[in-house]
């Protein structure tokens, strides 16, 4: 799958794709890859490899995968609205804004066992001040099942 949108323009959403799935090491190593970059929402997936297996008798996904990736996926989400909103500013401006982004609150409700081959997660920006933007990220199985659920905080100025 490629890290597809709508809304921004080849260049914002190519650059955009490296930073999240490339150079965010750590999500490197989660295997996060992009499936939908948009102003009100980012869909993201993941394999199951050994390496996040957290439970080895069942062969569950390791919870910090899970908190990991839908921190990841707020963050993602801020950042698409962040280049949703000044959509009047060049290419590199507005990925220059995603420097200042960090997280400051996240809650992760664990709702059933993440076992299977492969993971996706979505995330939507509920509000985006000027300083703070609030999340709401999903975590599902591959059949779509619920699995996890999360709210973050993300600093943007």
């Amino acid at each position: 799958m490629t890290c597809t949108s709508t809304l921004f323009e080849p260049e914002f959403q190519r650059l955009l794709c490296e930073i999240f799935e490339d150079k965010i090491v750590f999500n490197r190593v989660l295997g996060l890859r992009i499936d939908a970059l948009e102003a009100d929402h980012v869909l993201a997936h993941i394999a199951m490899k050994p390496e996040l297996i957290g439970h080895y008798t069942h062969q569950r996904l390791h919870g910090g995968v899970i908190s990991a990736t839908l921190d990841a996926m707020g963050g993602l989400a801020a950042m698409a609205a962040i280049g949703a909103r000044h959509m009047d500013e060049p290419v590199n401006a507005r990925l220059a804004r995603f420097g200042k982004l960090g997280t400051i609150d996240l809650r992760i409700d664990y709702l059933r066992p993440a076992t299977g081959a492969t993971f996706s997660a979505r995330a939507e920006v509920l509000r985006l001040g000027s300083r703070v933007a609030s999340t709401r990220m999903e975590f599902f199985d591959q059949d779509g099942k619920l699995l996890s659920v999360g709210a973050g905080a993300y600093i943007v100025s």
